[in-house]
């Protein structure tokens, strides 16, 4: 019985199945990524509140230190997925437990240095960052303790990607998202009952890791077969790994050095204040980013095999509308941010935190960029481009850090935001765009008149209703949240009945009902591409 319910696993689901697991992976994650947003736009002022803004500051910058440990990993946990999904089409159930095998090994070692990395940056951490001396001895402890969960999470990393190249997302969503209610909980009674950052730092810290116990159970549950043992491990299947693996650590290397190293710029550069001021706009561009860019990953797959299938008008298909529908979700929220953040930084965070106002503002801008951008991302990858992805991804990353650098004194925390806008915009518009319109036989101008200029023409109604609007609304998150989604409305009906074609409207709107789980009748892939 066991033989069977293995081969069935292996086998994978049927076309059916497949529709009904990729509805559950995308709204699971979606119901992830909103309680997140929720939770941190509740727990931050909160924080703030109960530890104040050095403290809270050095808390973000000790984050953003243990965010770089993750580059030890050498990009095997992206690579990981692919290659369980690579042998489960296979039906390959030794060749499958071989690579989870190397991987497990090699990511316990990964831990290890981890934490030996961590003790490193610790005894220097005062030579690192400007901080109070009252600061050096609670930065340790927190560096300490926070990357505890760092060297467990490497390790657990292979449960995770089991589960993820089974295309079982959504187990993984449900639990990091009952998981984060469980910190957040664990956060807020621990400084209600009057503890400060270092209880707080140990009992967040705790919940996470008990956590990954949960995902090790739910690898066991979809792959019963997994077997992790020393004799399974296979140099051999270590280097199939790497020669993916090592482009994939380019890309991580390069998001790093984009996402988490202006914090270490400004905690070098300026104070933690500054820090805690900083986090407030980059908190909710990062939320943006993440709510908005599921699309892409979601079509990863798909471009894998159409590529395979030398099918390039259906590349060509994705490419256009992958484009258009990222920048259609992307555009309302991040411009709605733009235009609103000075209301919504003071109704939640406070008047002493008007230095948000322009983060936010610049990292909105940003975001509307990459997510722009991010369809030509995932073809170039799926469709044999990755090393230029890899390499332009860090030649973009190794340009923010320097002109960040550069411009941070002057410029202050606007400096460190412009670091970050001007060679992600650069990149994208001169390099990796123009690219994914090569590799699908496209225009420049044929793919901006199709995939780029429907999406970006009706945010100028939202933008007109905005500033009419703009100085009735109060400054409350209900008044804010209230304008947003009014100008969001208007933004999606202008999109919907002006910027698309009937055929596109109806196919759009009948993807939309299928998510929710209303069978209508649908106009064909083909027909709606």
């Amino acid at each position: 019985m066991t033989g069977s319910v293995e081969h069935d696993v292996l086998l994978g689901p049927s076309p059916a199945e497949e529709t009904l697991t990729v509805a559950k992976n995308v709204s699971t994650r979606y119901l992830a990524i909103a309680v997140e947003m929720v939770l941190g736009l509740v727990v931050l002022p909160y924080n703030v509140q109960h530890l104040g803004k050095a403290a809270y500051g050095l808390w973000m910058l000790t984050a953003s230190v243990t965010a770089y440990f993750s580059i030890l990993d050498l990009g095997y946990s992206g690579a990981l997925v692919k290659f369980v999904a690579h042998y489960r089409a296979r039906r390959d159930r030794r060749a499958l437990n071989e690579v989870l095998s190397t991987t497990f090994f090699l990511f316990a070692g990964f831990g290890v240095l981890t934490y030996a990395a961590a003790i490193v940056v610790a005894v220097f951490l005062d030579r690192l960052f400007h901080l109070a001396p009252d600061q050096v001895y609670l930065g340790r402890v927190v560096l300490l303790v926070t990357s505890v969960n760092v060297a467990a999470g490497m390790a657990a990393s292979v449960y995770g990607g089991v589960v993820n190249g089974f295309q079982r997302y959504d187990l993984n969503n449900v639990v990091g998202t009952i998981s984060s209610v469980i910190t957040v909980s664990a956060n807020v009674v621990v400084l209600a009952l009057g503890y400060g950052l270092v209880a707080v730092v140990v009992a967040t810290t705790a919940v996470r890791v008990l956590t990954y116990w949960v995902y090790r159970a739910n690898a066991y549950r979809v792959f019963p077969g997994l077997q992790l043992r020393l004799g399974l491990f296979s140099r051999a299947r270590l280097r199939e790994v790497t020669m993916f693996s090592v482009y994939m650590a380019l890309i991580d290397w390069s998001r790093k050095l984009n996402y988490a190293m202006d914090a270490i710029v400004i905690g070098a550069f300026l104070n933690t204040t500054a820090v805690a001021v900083w986090a407030v706009g980059q908190r909710i561009a990062e939320a943006t980013q993440r709510l908005t860019n599921q699309l892409n990953d979601v079509l990863f797959p798909n471009v894998v095999d159409h590529d395979s299938a030398h099918r390039t008008d259906r590349l060509q298909a994705i490419f256009i509308q992958g484009t258009r529908l990222s920048l259609a979700t992307v555009i309302p929220i991040g411009g709605t941010l733009m235009l609103l953040a000075a209301p919504l930084v003071e109704a939640w965070v406070g008047p002493d935190f008007r230095g948000s106002v322009i983060v936010l503002q610049l990292l909105a801008f940003t975001v509307i960029v990459r997510v722009g951008n991010a369809t030509a991302n995932t073809l170039l990858k799926g469709a044999g481009e990755h090393r230029l992805v890899a390499y332009t991804n860090i030649l973009t990353g190794i340009a923010n850090l320097l002109l960040s650098v550069a411009i941070v004194r002057p410029l202050q925390l606007a400096g460190v935001a412009i670091g970050t806008l001007i060679p992600v915009t650069a990149t994208a518009v001169f390099v990796l765009f123009p690219a994914g319109c090569r590799r699908v036989g496209l225009s420049i101008s044929e793919a901006t008149v199709k995939a780029i200029w429907p999406a970006v023409w009706p945010a100028a109604v939202m933008a007109i209703y905005i500033e009419a609007t703009r100085d009735l609304v109060p400054p409350t998150l209900l008044a804010v949240g209230a304008e947003s989604i009014v100008a969001g409305l208007i933004y999606a009906v202008t999109f919907l009945l002006f910027a698309i074609s009937p055929v596109e409207r109806r196919f759009y709107l009948s993807k939309i009902t299928e998510m929710v789980g209303r069978s209508v009748p649908a106009p064909s892939v083909s027909e709606g591409a």
